[in-house]
């Protein structure tokens, strides 16, 4: 192993103990270990960072997806600077970083019906279940779709009202409470999950048609032809994710 693949492993796991989950920041700097060791290169320097950040395999020509892409390597040069002097940190002035973020957009209650109709439309009945239930929970209590793609059957207790969101945003717990209505949804959605699949290959609430956990792929495609069959324009991304 390399003394620079050594020092990113020790470091990303140092940052995930302190609750960054770094899913994409991970991969990308393993991407830029990877090719510094394809070029020999024992030290990081400005040079193969840039060259590492706009050498994308798509070739884009996205100025904030460089920068960003930079700033994965330039935050991680500053803490390998002190263990090693040789380390060049890009500066600040290169690829500057652009904030870019979506605006958030609120569906009114009336897309959210009109959303909540097109799923009950879907086939088979299980999926249109999963879909109608979990649209209604993302409506009325703000979750995070990835936060209700990862409840488990025993972090949902129906007979208290109370969901139990683990290793959220930041590695932090919570609790979300519920009102009777949604109560009553979600035991609904239990009872008919239960028949249509008793054998399920996942501990998940919610499950797609093969018993298994929704992914984020699975999602994004389904929530957009949703949106597409209850005739909303997409203006925004799916169900925000962690």
């Amino acid at each position: 192993m390399s003394t620079l693949r050594a020092a990113a492993e020790d470091y990303l796991a140092m940052r995930r103990a302190l609750g960054f989950k770094l899913t994409t920041q991970g991969r990308q700097l393993m991407s830029f270990i990877e090719f510094c060791e394809a070029r020999g290169a024992g030290h990081v320097t400005t040079e193969l960072a840039l060259a590492w950040a706009t050498q994308t395999v798509r070739d884009s020509s996205d100025e904030v997806y460089h920068s960003r892409r930079l700033m994965v390597v330039r935050i991680f040069a500053r803490h390998l600077a002190a263990l090693d002097p040789a380390t060049e940190v890009p500066p600040e002035h290169v690829l500057p970083h652009h904030y870019r973020r979506i605006a958030p957009y609120l569906y009114s209650p009336g897309e959210v019906a009109a959303l909540m109709a097109a799923a009950g439309r879907l086939a088979p009945p299980l999926r249109a279940a999963t879909w109608q239930t979990l649209i209604g929970l993302l409506a009325v209590t703000g979750m995070r779709q990835s936060e209700a793609r990862h409840l488990d059957r025993d972090q949902v207790d129906l007979d208290a009202g109370v969901l139990t969101i683990a290793n959220s945003k930041f590695g932090k717990s919570r609790q979300q409470f519920l009102h009777p209505t949604t109560v009553a949804a979600l035991r609904g959605y239990q009872r008919r999950r239960d028949r249509w699949c008793p054998a399920p290959a996942a501990p998940s609430f919610f499950i797609s048609t093969r018993g298994t956990r929704l992914n984020t792929h699975t999602i994004t495609h389904a929530f957009a032809a949703l949106l597409d069959d209850a005739g909303i324009a997409a203006r925004a991304a799916p169900p925000a994710a962690a």
